[in-house]
Parts: C-alpha cells; sequence; structure tokens
C-alpha cells in the first residue's frame, strides 16, 4: 500500500536540510517508509521506517532526507526493485546519489500485505510535513 501527495503548482527540492515530520501509529509488524515519485517519474522507497506495533498512540517523527537511502520503487506493485540489475545484488541494490533537488510527489508506503479485516496489522498516517525548497512547476 502507498498513498502519495503533491503540489499542483511546485516541485520540491529534497537536498541540503530537507525533512520530513510524520505523525503514525502501526500494529502488528507493518511499518511506514517515506515515498518518493521524481520528476523523470522514477518511484523511490527510504530505508527509514517508523512503527511501534502498540495501535495505542499515534507516534511523531522527524528524520533527515539526506540520512535515507533508497530504492527503486514499482508503484504497480509496490515492490522494491533492484537499481542496477547489472551489479549483483550487494553492489547494485541503492540507488547511489539520487536527484532530490527536483521531487513530484511525496508520500509514504507499507511494504507488508494487509492481514485482513480487523486488528491484525496496519498503518494509519495522520500527519504528514514536508520541508523542502518549493519550485515552480
Amino acid at each position: 500500500m502507498a498513498a502519495t501527495l503533491r503540489d499542483k503548482n511546485n516541485f520540491v527540492d529534497l537536498t541540503g536540510r530537507a525533512k520530513i515530520r510524520w505523525q503514525i501509529r502501526s500494529a502488528g509488524f507493518h511499518v511506514v517508509r517515506p515515498v518518493l515519485r521524481l520528476a523523470d517519474g522514477t518511484w523511490l522507497i527510504g530505508d527509514h521506517a517508523d512503527g511501534d506495533g502498540t495501535t495505542e498512540n499515534f507516534i511523531e517523527t522527524e528524520f533527515s532526507i539526506a540520512s535515507v537511502r533508497w530504492l527503486r520503487l514499482d508503484i504497480n506493485t509496490v515492490a522494491t526493485m533492484h537499481a542496477d540489475r547489472q551489479q549483483p545484488p550487494e553492489i547494485g541494490r541503492w540507488v547511489e546519489k539520487p536527484d532530490l533537488s527536483k521531487v513530484d510527489e511525496i508520500g509514504f508506503a507499507d511494504l507488508m500485505p494487509g492481514s485482513g479485516h480487523g486488528w491484525g496489522g496496519f498503518v494509519n498516517v495522520g500527519r504528514i510535513d514536508v520541508y523542502g525548497t518549493p519550485l515552480k512547476r
């Protein structure tokens, strides 16, 4: 499951001191990870993950975009992809130095499938704040 938002008038530059602050809660092993759609259409998912699995309270977390490592994301299946299939997995897995100076959409994903109805497992995102530099489209 993934959801993203975009500003219809602006891209956002997420280089430098850019950060995300979000308020989430989760159940089971589910966690929330950042998702980006770059201006060129590339989808990325970050290695930063939040979720304590207690379901009772929302937690607020803030993290620097510069500290996140990125994998390519197949948005149709919400599954990670090998960044460079010509390289062995231990070398080509991470997207090296992605250009985050022109980001089109920002959101979150949970890579774990749901457990059906009830409280078996879920993520709940109450708020996302993005701190970056707007760029006119």
